[in-house]
């Protein structure tokens, strides 16, 4: 039912519910407007059920699909490593320390839930590695009828100081590659439950890798490459700005001075 049907919408000119004229017929049509698009409302409602009950099928369709498509990722050494360091949000999460650990990665896989509209679950697997006991971690995404988000992952069993979510504060060391604004390990996210409806990181895992990890695994290293140039030369363009103003300041100190002689 529509917010305008539990309050009938009431025009101009008309007194006690009695209307007369031309407000009264308009009245009548902003009551059938308003009776139409309940209609509207409920087609709407039905529409999103069975575009559930689609989706819901061709999820189940492409799951054998993803399997084999898993099955030939594993012959492929650092696939997923790769993957993760080409895609431009998640390589801003990673340090060296988060790559090697990643170097141990072999399987990743994301399963919705029977109603797909409750959750999904993201697994990545993991070969014996000299950071943690765990083969595989997982993290949850549910939701809850009334539209309350929520998250739990697999606790990682970390190797005695290997802990990488428990790393001093690094932005001055030399080996961290990328710069963080916080020492935060990529692995830190399994750690952190917060809010389940607005955790980017999941979304692209589930959104944008999983359905085609290929397309950032083969990027090319030149495309990279040209990004971090094009970075530079912005950077070096602010430079020359930077030396320019001042010259130019220079320059009117030395004229102010001759006037002054």
């Amino acid at each position: 039912m529509s917010a305008t049907a539990a309050k009938k919408p009431k025009i101009d000119g008309e007194k006690d519910g009695i209307g007369n004229g031309p407000d009264a017929a308009a009245q009548e049509a902003i009551e059938k407007i308003d009776e139409m698009q309940n209609e509207v409302d409920r087609l709407n409602e039905q529409a999103s059920e069975e575009i559930l009950k689609v989706e819901q099928k061709y999820v189940k369709l492409r799951w054998p699909l993803f399997q084999k498509r898993s099955a030939l990722i594993e012959k492929i050494p650092n696939f997923w490593v790769t993957t993760f360091v080409n895609h431009p949000q998640i390589s801003a999460l990673l340090d060296e320390d988060d790559e090697d650990a990643l170097h141990y990665l072999n399987k990743v896989e994301v399963q919705e839930f029977d109603d797909i509209k409750t959750g999904y679950t993201i697994n990545f697997y993991f070969r014996d590695n000299p950071y943690f006991e765990n083969d595989l971690i997982s993290k949850e995404f549910h939701l809850n009828e009334t539209g309350d988000p929520s998250s739990t992952s697999t606790p990682i069993k970390w190797k005695e100081g290997k802990d990488l979510t428990r790393r001093e504060t690094q932005q001055n060391n030399a080996k961290n590659k990328r710069k963080h604004e916080e020492p935060e390990s990529f692995f830190s996210w399994f750690n952190d439950p917060g809010d389940a409806g607005a955790d980017e990181l999941g979304e692209v895992i589930k959104d944008d890798i999983w359905p085609n990890p290929l397309q950032y695994y083969l990027v090319p290293e030149g495309e990279l490459d040209d990004e971090e140039d094009e970075d530079e030369e912005d950077e070096e363009g602010l430079d020359d700005i930077d030396e320019d103003d001042e010259e130019d300041d220079d320059d009117e100190e030395d004229v102010e001075g001759d006037d002054e002689d």
